[in-house]
């Protein structure tokens, strides 16, 4: 079965094709611009492979509740010119296929969890640490909306004594994950993009503070069995040490599991798919859409 695959993206959108294995046999990126810009060329890429189902998985906000009146739209997204936009609604008026839409995040939760670094398990967490920050949650083998659906990016830490910008950078909100963690808040906060910055500079200490604050708080609140950290400031490998030994300091000992006291490095970990996360599980959700055969 040929499978379509929408990586929605707030600054590039990526087009795949693939099967339900995750195997992707082509692909296609291209820049978020105006979705009078962009849909045609989503929706051209798709038509020329003659796909049976599509995946999305999207930036948001989203509504996600079937019943209701702007399900499948994007909501308040910063990026003014998508806006609540029926993202869903016009790929479905421009390709009469099965489809299925969910977050970016969840759509690379759902990839790991199912053949990546939480096969296996009954509930993982994947973060992404980017252009901003999100979280896609598989609990009990669900993925998980609730209310709305899960903004990860968006509760609140304590301010670092040492942090020069301790209220980050989110429009939205003081002092939140985001905006303290994100690649543009560490480019703002130091005047270099993330990448350019050596590995003892003080950016990675602080940096690791505040995202072992946010994984202390998801083992706390949520409970996974995994933590997965991608993302483009995730590929920094070096992070990864100090702030698994961050995670331990600051739960002082209160979770009593060997995967915190003992194993922390199989615990909070790389994607196991790499760049491949997202691809995968929207090809996951095309197959799920193939099955259930919504109607276009």
């Amino acid at each position: 079965m040929l499978l379509g695959a929408l990586e929605a993206g707030g600054t590039k959108m990526v087009c795949s094709t693939g099967d339900e294995t995750g195997r992707i046999y082509a692909r296609q990126s291209f820049p978020t611009t105006t979705p009078a810009e962009t849909m045609p060329r989503i929706l051209d890429f798709f038509r020329g492979a003659q796909i049976e189902a599509l995946g999305i998985g999207s930036f948001g906000p989203l509504d996600l509740k079937e019943s209701s009146p702007a399900f499948g739209s994007i909501t308040s997204t910063p990026k003014e010119a998508w806006r609540f936009f029926a993202l869903l609604p016009s790929l479905r008026a421009g390709l009469c296929v099965p489809m299925r839409l969910d977050t970016d995040v969840n759509a690379a939760a759902l990839g790991e969890y199912t053949l990546g670094a939480a096969a296996g398990l009954s509930s993982c967490l994947y973060v992404t640490v980017g252009t901003g920050v999100g979280g896609g949650l598989v609990a009990e083998n669900q993925l998980v909306h609730g209310l709305v659906h899960p903004e990860f990016g968006h509760f609140y830490l304590k301010p670092h004594p040492d942090d020069p910008a301790p209220r980050g950078f989110c429009p939205y909100h003081e002092g939140c994950v985001e905006g303290l963690v994100s690649g543009p808040s560490i480019e703002k906060r130091w005047g270099a993009k993330a990448r350019l910055l050596p590995e003892n500079h003080p950016a990675w200490a602080l940096e690791a503070h505040y995202l072992a604050q946010m994984c202390m708080a998801a083992i706390l609140v949520l409970s996974p069995e995994k933590i997965i950290l991608g993302g483009g400031v995730m590929r920094q490998k070096h992070l990864f040490p100090p702030v698994r030994e961050n995670v331990r300091d600051m739960l002082g000992g209160y979770v009593r599991h060997p995967a915190i006291l003992e194993d922390t490095d199989t615990f909070i970990v790389p994607p196991g798919l790499g760049e491949n996360s997202g691809v995968t599980g929207a090809l996951l959700l095309a197959a799920r859409a193939a099955r259930e055969n919504t109607p276009c």
